[in-house]
């Protein structure tokens, strides 16, 4: 695997919104709540929800999951209306899958540093450098990046796209370098070349993250993200026996959630965005999460708040729509992707 592109700051692409406050009351939650699931009714609406989301929006969604099951649930919902609790891309999938729906994204400041890594222009140029490789999108990408790639894929099936791909076939990754490493390690590929982007959260949890959780809680069992800075370094340590190979997974979020399901422990070092410990804890009351990083928050998951996803509902806007053929091109990559699910 190779990095064939010079460090790119496409962190001064993106400004992070600032996470708001919401003073609210459990009354007043609660009560918010009740009208969201009214609303919802009227409208013949579907909220969808990350596994990043505010603990009190996750409560009023119909379904929470990471990007690919929220992709299978926009495909096959019969709603009228796609109240999306997430970033825009997601937004983006959901219009490309169901054209002829509504699809609402409460707050358009809701970006991602990760989709923010890659501009058309470099993926051209990048395409032009390796005219026979395959371009293999994950998902946390524009709409138009999508469009241009011959794949799409999801922290949770990349293992799979990557195996349905000739083996001769030299592959363009983009745009997260840590997941490319993960794949590339899984499927034993020399050939994936990686686009250098990350996403700011996950790049943010370093290996010392790792050691420190390990010597608070020896025997607990780690579970780390692939878009994590610290894959590459705790990959190499499960290798040489300095991580406990029995005991350390790198997952997607809905992985871990699989994981923690089957799994006979009790305790769980969590190495991702700190959204999910709510369904984790709300799943597994029995069961003891720890953040590996309890400052990775992404704040553009968190501009989605109740009092945005009510007036979503209510003015049925702001709305995402994808232009029909960037659409129709982007849509090729989302079905082969849905295809290996």
């Amino acid at each position: 695997m190779a990095i064939t592109l010079a460090t790119i700051p496409f962190e001064e692409r993106y400004t992070l919104p600032p996470i708001e406050a919401v003073p609210d009351t459990p009354e007043e939650m609660r009560e918010k709540q009740d009208r969201i699931r009214w609303l919802k009714v009227e409208r013949k609406a579907v909220i969808l929800a990350h596994n990043y989301q505010r603990d009190e929006v996750q409560e009023v969604a119909d379904f929470v999951g990471d990007s690919l099951g929220l992709s299978q649930e926009a495909a096959k919902t019969d709603a009228e209306v796609i109240v999306f609790c997430g970033v825009h891309f997601m937004a983006e999938t959901a219009s490309i899958l169901c054209p002829d729906k509504k699809v609402l994204l409460p707050d358009l400041r809701a970006g991602c540093s990760l989709a923010a890594s890659i501009t058309l222009d470099e993926l051209r140029t990048w395409k032009a450098a390796y005219p026979e490789a395959v371009v293999v999108a994950y998902i946390n990408t524009t709409a138009e990046i999508k469009a241009e790639s011959d794949y799409c894929c999801t922290s949770a099936n990349a293992k799979k796209v990557i195996a349905a791909i000739p083996e001769e076939k030299d592959i363009l990754f983009i745009p997260d370098k840590f997941l490319a490493y993960v794949v590339a390690q899984q499927t034993k590929r020399k050939n994936i070349i990686a686009y250098p982007g990350s996403c700011h959260v996950h790049k943010s949890i370093k290996p010392e993250d790792v050691a420190t959780i390990l010597e608070e809680h020896p025997d607990i069992e780690l579970l780390l993200h692939p878009e994590c800075g610290c894959v590459s370094s705790c990959m190499a340590k499960v290798f040489d026996g300095t991580l406990p190979q029995e005991r350390t997974y790198f997952l997607s979020t809905e992985g871990m959630v699989r994981h923690i399901r089957e799994s006979s422990a009790k305790e769980f070092a969590v190495g991702t965005e700190v959204g999910i410990l709510h369904r984790l804890k709300k799943g597994h009351p029995d069961k003891v999460f720890y953040p590996v990083n309890p400052q990775a928050v992404c704040a553009f998951m968190k501009t989605i708040t109740l009092d945005k996803v009510l007036r979503s509902l209510e003015f049925l806007k702001p709305e995402v729509r994808v232009p029909e053929e960037i659409a129709r091109k982007a849509r090729r990559a989302i079905d082969r992707m849905l295809e290996l699910v």
